[in-house]
């Protein structure tokens, strides 16, 4: 066995776990069973079908997600609980308390902060359920921000929106009036806002922009306080006949233009095949250094899930490694059987 790759791997894994042991944070809202399906509804929990549509009872907790600024810069998803007060939509909450300076900001967790203008409010957020789409209205203050955070006001409410059931299509208005473009640089958003939008755009290196093809995959970042956390980026690739293979391949490349991020999985992995097949994704990796009835770790397969769902629209996944199903992460999860996408993501303590 190699041992040079080994110690590499363990590095991995463990720069990306102690922090959670140590804090007591996760990288994700963990279920109790040993598969990575979204959270089970809960005392806690709103029922999974509520969405910007529906209301809730006052004072009921919902964990929602929220797209925040990073303190490099970057949009990252945020899992949060709050309280609901009386017949408030869950959407309209996140988006409020996406705004700056608002009565929400004690519950930002230390080292994001909210990309909407001081001052914005949300007039109006109504579901067209047959088309999956949110048609969000705001106030003036929306149009009085930084011009350089033009796209990440864009991408923050579609990944926000589109994060909830049942949506995914956004389209922003202004005072009762839909925007064509965005007010400070013009940024065109006439037409329906998916996550084709992208988050964090970058392109690969000797990328033809002409022949490109988008590919979201996650890597790893910490905030101040050393708690890990997964930043989305989405990479401008050329087009293959396989998409999700690529993201994969673009996952085990790592971080490109001196982003401060951490890759998840070493460049000694390889990924032999992607398929799909009765709404699973199977993915085959082949990894030498592997030993039988090792952990392997779970950030690395978590991120695996992450970018083969986000690429394909499917949300079960199939993780064959050397050929074989039966091994389990660092976290003690079996990969026997397809796993879902999480529902949250980056779960920190309140």
């Amino acid at each position: 066995m190699n041992h040079y790759r080994l110690f590499r791997r363990a590095a991995l894994a463990g720069a990306l776990a102690l922090p959670i042991l140590t804090t007591g944070c996760g990288l994700f809202t963990q279920p109790t069973s040993e598969s990575i399906d979204p959270p089970q509804n809960s005392s806690q929990n709103v029922n999974a079908s509520i969405d910007t549509g529906q209301t809730v009872a006052q004072g009921e907790q919902s964990q929602m997600t929220l797209y925040l600024k990073d303190h490099n810069g970057l949009l990252a998803p945020v899992s949060v609980m709050a309280n609901l007060g009386a017949d408030e939509k869950i959407g309209q909450k996140a988006l409020e308390m996406m705004v700056e300076g608002s009565s929400y900001e004690s519950e930002i967790p230390d080292g994001f902060q909210a990309v909407l203008p001081k001052g914005t409010t949300i007039k109006g957020l109504n579901l067209v359920a047959d088309q999956k789409l949110a048609v969000v209205d705001f106030n003036q203050s929306f149009a009085d921000y930084n011009i350089a955070d033009e796209r990440k006001i864009v991408e923050a409410i579609t990944w926000t929106l589109t994060s909830l059931p049942d949506i995914q299509k956004v389209e922003i208005h202004l005072e009762g009036q839909k925007l064509a473009e965005m007010p400070q640089d013009g940024m065109p958003i006439d037409e329906q806002l998916t996550r084709a939008v992208g988050i964090n755009l970058e392109a690969a290196e000797n990328v033809n922009y002409s022949q490109s093809t988008p590919v979201t995959i996650y890597f790893s970042a910490v905030t101040p306080d050393n708690e890990p956390y997964y930043v989305p980026v989405t990479r401008l690739v050329n087009r293959s006949n396989n998409k999700a293979k690529t993201a994969i391949e673009q996952l085990i490349s790592g971080p490109i233009n001196d982003l401060p991020l951490k890759a998840v999985m070493t460049p000694d992995v390889l990924v032999k095949n992607v398929t799909k097949k009765d709404g699973i994704v199977t993915v085959e990796l082949q990894d030498d250094s592997y030993q039988a009835g090792q952990p392997e770790p779970a950030e690395m397969l978590q991120a695996v899930v992450l970018a083969l769902t986000e690429n394909t629209g499917l949300s079960k996944v199939q993780i064959k490694l050397n050929g074989k199903t039966d091994f389990v992460d660092t976290e003690n999860r079996s990969y026997t059987e397809p796993v879902s996408r999480p529902e949250f993501v980056n779960a920190f303590k309140g």
